[in-house]
C-alpha cells in the first residue's frame, strides 16, 4: 500500500509536551537515535526546510572583514546550510558521520555549480582532523545538541581564527501556532523549543548575538507526512509504530484539519541562530 493509498485509523495521539528541548534518557539512547541518520540522505533532504536568508546575513555580518570566510560546518547532513553559505561565496568544509548524507551534498554542490568553494570529510564534530585556526565561521545546524559539548566546544576554539564566530541554527517547527504545536507531538519532532532556549555549550565560548526569524515553508500535505519518517523517532521505531505515526499524520492533515490530499501549505517555521566568540 502507497502512502496516497493510506486508509487511516488514527492510534493515540501524544499530549502538548512542556519540553524546552530534547532529551534522550541516557547517552546510549542518544547514540542510538543518532545512528538512525546513518543511512538517509535523499529523503531527508527532499522534505527538510532550508533557512532564511536573513539568518545566513546575520551570519556573515559577524565576520564581515573577510572577504571569502572559510566555513566548516560541523554535523552538515545533505548540505542544506553548507550549501547555502557556498553560493554566498563562503569556502566550505562540510563534515558528518554519514557517507550517504555527504554524497547528496557533493552532487548538489556539482549541480548548483558551487563544487570549487566546496568540500566534504567524514569526521566527528568532536574531532575533525582540520588544521589549527583554519575557519572564520564553524556552524552546526540542527546538530549541536548531538554532539559532546565539552569536546566539541574545544575542538571549535582550536580551528577558529582570531575573529571568528561559531554559529548554531535550529530550524523549528513554530509551536506557538496550536494546529502546528499538535503536528509537531504526532509527529513525535522534536521541534519544540521554548523561547527561553539556549544551547548548552562549553567552557570559553560567549554569546554574542541571538537571532530569531519566523517565515513559512509550502509543501504538499504528503510531504508534511514524510517529514516525520526523517525523524530519529521514526528512524529508530518498530514497523508498527511507524505505520501509526504515518497514519496519524494522515488523519490529521486530512480529515481532521480537511487538507485535500496533495494540496499545498505553509508551514510555519522559526529559525533561531546563535552566535559566539571564543571569550
Amino acid at each position: 500500500m502507497t502512502m496516497n493509498d493510506r486508509r487511516s485509523t488514527p492510534g493515540p495521539i501524544p499530549n502538548i509536551s512542556g519540553r524546552d528541548e530534547p532529551r534522550y534518557g541516557s547517552r546510549e539512547r542518544k547514540e542510538e537515535l543518532a545512528k538512525g541518520f546513518l543511512g538517509e540522505g535523499a529523503g531527508y533532504d527532499e522534505v527538510r526546510p532550508g533557512y532564511p536568508n536573513g539568518v545566513l546575513d546575520a551570519m556573515l555580518a559577524a565576520v564581515g572583514t573577510a572577504a571569502y570566510p572559510r566555513v566548516v560546518d560541523l554535523g552538515a547532513g545533505t548540505g542544506k546550510l553548507a550549501l547555502a553559505l557556498a553560493g554566498r561565496g563562503c569556502h566550505v568544509t562540510a563534515l558528518d558521520t554519514s557517507e550517504s548524507m555527504l554524497e547528496v551534498a557533493r552532487s548538489k554542490a556539482l549541480a548548483g555549480q558551487v563544487a570549487q568553494r566546496f568540500e566534504t570529510r567524514v569526521a566527528p564534530a568532536e574531532a575533525t582532523g582540520l588544521e589549527t585556526q583554519s575557519a572564520d565561521i564553524v556552524t552546526a545546524a540542527q546538530a549541536w545538541h548531538w554532539f559532546e559539548t565539552g569536546a566539541v566546544s574545544a575542538e571549535v576554539r582550536r580551528i577558529l581564527a582570531p575573529g571568528g564566530v561559531l554559529a548554531l541554527v535550529w530550524n523549528t517547527l513554530d509551536v506557538s501556532v496550536p494546529w502546528v504545536h499538535r503536528y509537531s507531538r504526532i509527529a513525535h519532532a522534536g521541534d519544540v523549543q521554548r523561547e527561553g532556549f539556549l544551547p548548552d555549550v562549553g567552557e570559553g565560548l560567549e554569546l554574542v548575538t541571538r537571532h530569531v526569524e519566523h517565515w513559512e515553508d509550502e509543501r504538499s500535505t504528503w510531504d508534511f507526512v514524510r517529514l516525520a519518517t526523517t525523524r530519529s523517532y521514526y528512524l529508530t521505531a518498530s514497523a508498527k509504530t511507524r505505520a501509526k505515526v504515518l497514519d496519524n499524520l494522515d488523519w490529521y492533515l486530512h480529515e481532521h484539519l480537511g487538507h485535500a490530499p496533495g494540496s499545498r501549505i505553509a508551514m510555519p517555521y522559526r529559525t533561531d541562530l546563535f552566535l559566539y566568540r571564543p571569550a
